[in-house]
């Protein structure tokens, strides 16, 4: 027994040896994704590492800088320790070092002016990068540079051609906008720092220490480009220090840098416990065997020398974010501010949610299950520091970038595939936390059914995915047992039935009467939408592909959906979208919205069309070449849809533990899974001209269903497919949908949009379906169908706490809907107790939402005749507020109008009226109308500007009011 024990642990080894033996890293280029719009860096990082340790060839804020090196560059500033891979915004680019010969110039140059600074110029022939491993050789300072990195540590190597005198220039101006920064020479080769910074990140905290292999000659400090009396520490915000060192020809001069966001000393501890018993080459090395180990995961065979390429670069940049954000010791520091101590749970740093819920998070529940409960613990804690689950997350701030409340669909993922490293309980009480609250549209979104387009930016791209992410916190309540939470957030996920038009077929705009928005055309960008169209967002309903499908009229119907969507021309203008890219008609696989577009065919009956669209789309997006991405690569998200599409599988509804089944590129793909086992994806007779399914079975057993369960997977066994140049048109027909509509009754609502009178409130409940029966209840009761049934309006004249939904038979019932009527009445002032004009206070810092700047302290402080951008210091990176008291001449409806070019917010009587966040307002402009009396009332106007094209305008309309500019003499403020 023991004997056959020994003989099959030895075979096991052997099997793992062998395919960890092979070199995975010989198919990676970093290099792609550097050109075009990929916005990625060729530098050197291990698996998730803090470090991403790559040169700069960009410090401005251009849209192909974001990732600091550019190919089409031909001059490198230096080599900085952090970099963000394929995003849409600049940040990171901290801590870089250059080694200088000759005469130091502190400036850096432009790319157009070389000689200007310290920048040098280099070739692409003499540049290498592999995966951990980056060299090049700088042209004007003859010096050879190679980089590699462990987890917190990047490790320089200097090889110098000439004897002579060298510089190794610190620079923390580079890049970011810098709030402070110090330097400290604490040895005769050792110096440390601080760099906090801000930009899309608004508050960055990075801590250095550096480590030469040999004794510097000298050093110098300088603050603003004057070198300072102190040789050994200062404080400043434009900080920078040469090392010098005299150097023979051929000599290699090491360099370490460790990495901390808590503290210098945490820094230094990162060095110690990662470094000391490292030189580079050990250290290239070990970075080289983690990416074997990580890569060798999933094994490919067949297809061409070019598709390995693509495929296994793109599961390199499938592994690097999100990077780990704590020291050795498990400090970190939190979205809070403040520092903490993981315990049972690493944290981590970068997650570009909207992005990334959509292939990347699930390839890697897959290869990195682990993994992925560390990150459900992490953006738990980060909940409980920032007091919502973070949007888009970096630096542990919130960008507020993007839409939706994606962390969500990360947990539900992570569970249903039984991923459950993780307290379910505590990660809920965070996604409900999230789901109620009344900001970003959310507020009418439950009382409408849908962020209305009057009074939030992006209303149908924020109705659809608060849908798909309320079906997502549904799936983890049902898993707990909390039956009523299940209901109502089954219930919400129905809302985006609210705003499909089908007089048009598409996702519309409507307003908060629900009236349309006017002009419609699916092929038009508008504010609406996020980055893109209707055409690009229409489908977006994955959790619930049945009930989209029975809005457009049945499976044949979805499948000339499509087709129209994969043969409409863009006619319009997308100079300002440059997201929207990668076009296939109306397709764009340059932005994520559209990524499981291609995959909807498997639920139209036409299985072979996702087979046919999914390879073509492989082939034309996608290029082993520095522009081989034809969008941004979005922290892997861009990637990571190539890896599993050319796998055959695609996870077109996260939060399901299934996949889509499309076309492998590959004859035999082998996942090497983390519990031991193997699953192997098997194409016979496969070929760039046999793209399509002609039968398949699963361990032996036919198989004719397009999906697959994740636990089929992670059982191990083999999925045979039989490839085929014509197409099977009956293969997958009888595929259940992976979801299935909730038997919801529908939601409803008040003809009026406003919740406050001045005489009178007629309650008129509305509800789309005739066969539902509405009940009410104005006590603050639950209504239930021994509630009064609503038949006929009727009138209140007391402010009223009225709760209504629908019942309908053979569904479940609606969920309530709160509405808080309140009867209006002006403050009593007198004229002595207040002055003309309104109060205000401007901020400055960096901003991406008009809650921003609540806690922050202003600039100044005044008071102005009307809001107005006069008082501004500057145009951009600025928050203002206005409050005070607008006086009413007649009792009436007041509409109110609101246009800036990031966003805005106007509050009257404490309530919020509407608000834009995020950058993504409109030129249109939110608008509310509103019932005021006589007398004076609470007024406050919010603003914000990002940067580009600053802009205001507040417009009212009224009784006896045409639409103008709010004049100056109906605002005051307190005395």
């Amino acid at each position: 027994m023991i004997k056959n024990i020994l003989i099959f642990l030895a075979l096991s080894l052997s099997i793992y040896s062998c395919h960890t033996a092979k070199d995975y890293t010989q198919w990676v280029d970093p290099f792609i994704g550097t050109g075009g719009h990929g916005h990625t860096y060729p530098g050197a990082q291990v698996p998730f590492g803090m470090v991403q340790l790559s040169p700069d060839t960009r410090n401005d804020e251009s849209w192909d800088g974001c990732g600091g090196y550019h190919y089409s560059d031909s001059s490198i500033i230096g080599f900085s320790h952090t970099h963000l891979s394929g995003t849409g915004v600049s940040d990171y680019g901290d801590i870089l070092l250059m080694p200088i010969t000759g005469k130091v110039d502190l400036n850096s140059g432009t790319s157009q002016k070389p000689d200007s600074g310290y920048r040098s110029r280099f070739s692409h022939e003499n540049e290498t990068a592999t995966p951990g491993y980056y060299s090049v050789f700088l042209d004007d300072y003859q010096v050879k540079a190679e980089l590699t990195a462990t987890e917190r540590v990047g490790f320089h190597r200097y090889t110098f051609t000439q004897t002579g005198d060298i510089n190794i220039l610190l620079d923390l101006i580079h890049r970011d906008p810098v709030i402070d920064s110090e330097i400290e020479i604490t040895g005769p080769k050792t110096i440390q720092g601080k760099r906090r910074s801000k930009y899309w990140a608004g508050d960055q905290h990075l801590f250095f220490a550096i480590e030469f292999s040999k004794p510097f000659n000298a050093t110098k400090i300088f603050d603003n480009q004057n070198e300072t009396a102190s040789s050994q520490s200062i404080k400043g915000k434009k900080l920078q220090a040469t090392a010098l060192f005299s150097v023979k020809e051929g000599e290699q001069l090491e360099i370490k840098v460790a990495l901390s966001a808590v503290s210098a000393e945490g820094a230094r501890k990162n060095l110690e416990h990662e470094s000391a018993k490292l030189d580079f080459d050990k250290a290239r090395q070990l970075a080289s065997t983690k990416w074997n180990k990580s890569l060798s995961k999933i094994e490919v065979e067949g297809g061409s020398i070019k598709e390995k390429r693509i495929f296994y670069s793109a599961l390199y940049h499938s592994l690097l974010t999100p990077n780990i954000s704590q020291d050795v010791d498990g400090q970190y520091r939190g979205m809070d501010g403040m520092v903490h101590q993981a315990t049972g749970f690493t944290n981590y740093t970068v997650f570009s949610l909207w992005d990334t819920f959509r292939a990347l998070h699930p390839l890697l529940s897959i290869v990195e299950p682990e993994r992925t409960g560390d990150f459900v613990k992490c953006l738990v804690q980060k909940s409980k520091e920032f007091g919502e689950l973070p949007m888009w997350e970096l630096a542990s701030n919130d960008t507020r970038c993007m839409i939706g409340y994606h962390a969500v669909s990360l947990i539900t993922d992570a569970y249903v595939k039984g991923i459950t490293n993780f307290n379910l309980e505590e990660a809920y009480i965070e996604m409900k936390k999230t789901a109620m609250l009344n900001k970003r549209g959310l507020k009418a979104y439950k009382t409408l059914g849908y962020v209305p387009s009057n009074k939030s930016s992006q209303g149908v791209s924020k109705t659809l995915e608060y849908a798909y992410n309320d079906w997502c916190i549904a799936q983890v309540a049902k898993a707990l047992n909390k039956h009523e939470d299940y209901d109502y957030f089954m219930n919400r996920a129905s809302n985006y039935k609210n705003i499909y038009d089908p007089s048009v077929g598409f996702m519309r705009g409507k307003n908060d009467d629900h009236t349309w928005v006017k002009n419609f055309d699916p092929t038009a960008v508008g504010y609406n939408y996020t980055e893109g169209n209707s055409f690009q967002y229409s489908l977006f309903v994955p959790h619930d592909i049945a009930g989209i499908t029975n809005l457009l009229g049945g499976k044949k119907e979805l499948e000339n959906w499509l087709d129209r969507l994969f043969t409409t021309e863009m006619e319009h203008e997308l100079e300002e979208l440059t997201d929207v890219s990668g076009l296939i008609g109306q397709y764009a696989h340059g932005n994520e919205p559209s990524h499981h577009m291609a995959y909807l065919y498997n639920y139209a009956n036409a299985s072979w069309k996702t087979q046919h669209m999914v390879r073509h789309i492989m082939e034309t997006q996608y290029n082993d070449t520095p522009d081989g991405l034809c969008g941004n690569e979005d922290c892997g998200q861009m990637s990571a849809w190539y890896v599993l599409s050319a796998m055959g599988l695609y996870s077109d509804c996260p939060g399901s533990p299934t996949y889509s089944i499309g076309s492998p590129i590959f004859d035999k793909v082998t996942l090497h899974l983390d519990n031991d086992k193997t699953f192997i994806i098997n194409a016979k007779n496969n070929g760039k001209k046999q793209p399509y399914i002609k039968s398949a079975h699963l361990n032996g057993k036919e198989w004719s269903r397009t999906i697959l369960s994740h636990s089929e997977i992670t059982k191990g066994g083999e999925l045979i497919l039989n490839m085929s140049k014509e197409a099977n048109r009956n293969w997958g027909i009888e595929t259940a949908n992976s979801t299935s509509t909730y038997p919801s009754s529908p939601i409803v609502y008040l003809s009026e949009p406003t919740d406050v009178f001045i005489d009178q409130f007629i309650v008129d409940i509305k509800c789309n379906d005739p066969d539902a029966k509405i009940y009410y209840t104005l006590d603050g009761s639950t209504p239930n169908q021994t509630s009064k049934q609503f038949k006929d309006a009727f009138i209140l004249k007391e402010s009223t706490d009225l709760r209504m939904r629908s019942y309908k038979k053979g569904c479940l019932p609606g969920y309530v809907v709160h509405r808080q009527i309140k009867k209006q009445e002006a403050l009593n002032l007198k004229a002595s107790e207040i002055k003309t004009g309104l109060r205000y206070s401007y901020y400055e810092g960096i901003y991406r939402s008009v809650y921003d700047y609540s806690l922050d302290t202003p600039v100044k402080t005044g008071i102005v005749a009307v809001p107005s951008l006069e008082v501004c210091n500057r145009n951009e990176w600025i928050g203002l507020n206005f409050n005070g008291y607008i006086k009413i001449s007649h009792s009436g409806e007041y509409t109110f109008y609101m246009s800036a070019n990031d966003g805005c917010k106007l509050t009257i009587n404490g309530e919020e009226q509407f608000e834009s966040d995020g950058r993504k307002s409109h030129a249109f402009g939110q608008k509310s109308s509103i019932k005021l009396s006589k007398g004076y009332h609470k007024i406050e106007f919010d603003f914000y500007q990002c940067s580009d094209n600053i802009d205001l305008i507040v417009d009212w309309e009224g009784p006896n009011i045409k639409r103008q500019n709010i004049p100056a003499n109906v605002f005051y403020h307190s005395k």
